[in-house]
């Protein structure tokens, strides 16, 4: 949806609601325009495509209530409609901390990314990831199949308009590959590894980094051992820290605070949680973000966020509404929906402390690395801050690893929090964003 479509699309609901008698209202929307592929045996297997598109409109009667619909329906009459909707819906909403614009909607943001890669032909897509199976499946004889994989490419389209004289748009495009290959050896038990990479587009989206990491991770797990149940350094990798930081999010989220469903309470903020080692920001417009975004749902410009700042709680994540109650500013997280709530969107994790040679994997002794974490919904806690998840990793020693065969990592994440004793220099780019290796000094590991 390019910025004349929104300007027309602003300019017709602002006649149909004069016509309707609305004289509050905002719209959020967006377009995704996606493509994506998946292939078994060099052959395709799956082939996608969609364009949708979507608009949650909001409207505020005089009575200052809201109601809130959605509709797929752009032209004139679906948008009418949506507007009638959501004014008749408006009388029976809440009448305690109603909604309102964000101060911020009209705000200035950052220079919107206009720069799109161009949509590769599904043949393309296809051949790529076939041939991406076959490198993969040749890698190791061990190595018989490739059970989930895909290549996938999207387009999108975002915007916030409001009755107030907000008006948003941009336009983003993202390319991804992944990869999760399987092996089968007589007497032994499968193994199985994966690895994932993201770009701007398909031409510059990294294949052959995504297979040399599978091939890698997935060989590195056929000589396995059984580790005894007990106490262990772990090192985490970015991408299993990060997993945690996502799924203890009500730490940081402000709604969930609110809500009483968090770790924290408003007197949290400015209390040490973490070893003085951490820090953590939210940062959508972090320069390795591929799918940077400028606005949230409500319009509010996106911005670097310290959440852990030296181990001290800093701040929390909010939305207009969460932040009016805590009488601060919104920080760019409100997602539009039947309710606003409020979400990250691209961690970074450092160190403000300098690097320090006592700690490395290459001369580490009995030190487990766990690399990736599973069954988060299961083994999350997130109200007690406990968790016990089955990980793929391996058990470090003097440079030498050795895959663990079955394992769960246990523990408390507030007192993980507190027991990081080394944050890695270089931070690495994952999905969700950009992370060192962190080094906890203990935690429970049982295995037989």
């Amino acid at each position: 949806m390019v910025v004349s479509d929104i300007q027309t699309l602003a300019t017709q609901a602002k006649e149909i609601a004069d016509r309707l008698g609305i004289q509050k209202f905002d719209l959020y929307g967006s377009t995704v325009d996606e493509t994506s592929v998946k292939v078994d045996q060099g052959k395709p297997d799956q082939v996608k495509a969609s364009n949708r598109s979507s608009i949650t409109v909001r409207v505020w009667n005089e009575e200052h209530t809201l109601g809130v619909t959605s509709t797929t329906d752009v032209n004139p009459t679906g948008l009418a409609l949506a507007l009638k909707t959501a004014y008749e819906a408006s009388f029976f909403g809440v009448k305690e901390n109603v909604p309102d614009f964000s101060p911020e909607a009209t705000a200035a943001i950052a220079a919107p990314t206009t720069e799109l890669a161009p949509q590769a032909p599904v043949s393309d897509l296809v051949e790529t990831l076939i041939q991406a199976e076959s490198k993969l499946l040749a890698a190791h004889p061990a190595i018989v199949s490739v059970p989930y994989n895909g290549l996938a490419q999207r387009q999108s389209d975002r915007f916030y308009l409001s009755s107030a004289g907000a008006l948003r748009t941009e336009t983003r495009s993202v390319a991804s590959v992944y990869l999760y290959s399987k092996t089968e050896q007589d007497g032994k038990k499968p193994r199985s590894a994966g690895a994932f990479r993201i770009s701007r587009g398909v031409d510059n989206l990294d294949v052959t980094g995504c297979i040399q990491e599978t091939a890698e991770k997935t060989i590195s797990h056929l000589d396995y051992v059984k580790i005894p149940t007990g106490k262990y350094r772990v090192v985490f990798s970015p991408e299993a820290f990060l997993s945690l930081l996502g799924a203890f999010s009500n730490l940081y989220n402000a709604q969930n605070v609110l809500d009483k469903q968090s770790l924290s309470t408003p007197e949290s903020l400015g209390t040490a949680i973490a070893s003085s080692y951490l820090n953590l920001a939210d940062d959508a417009l972090h320069p390795d973000n591929v799918g940077a975004i400028t606005f949230d749902g409500e319009g509010t410009p996106t911005r670097r966020v310290p959440i852990i700042t030296d181990g001290i709680l800093t701040n929390f994540l909010h939305s207009a509404g969460t932040a009016k109650r805590f009488s601060t500013v919104p920080t760019g997280h409100a997602n539009m929906g039947a309710k606003i709530t409020v979400s990250p969107h691209f961690f970074h994790v450092f160190s403000s402390g300098s690097a320090n040679p006592a700690y490395s994997l290459d001369t580490a002794e009995n030190v487990v690395l766990v690399d990736d974490v599973h069954a988060l919904h299961a083994g999350v806690k997130a109200m007690q801050g406990s968790f016990s998840l089955p990980f793929d990793g391996w058990l470090m020693n003097k440079g030498d690893r050795t895959s663990i065969e079955s394992a769960t990592v246990a523990g408390d994440f507030l007192e993980l929090l507190k027991s990081i004793i080394y944050i890695e220099p270089d931070g690495h780019l994952t999905p969700s964003g950009v992370c060192p290796y962190v080094w906890i000094s203990e935690l429970s590991i049982t295995g037989e």
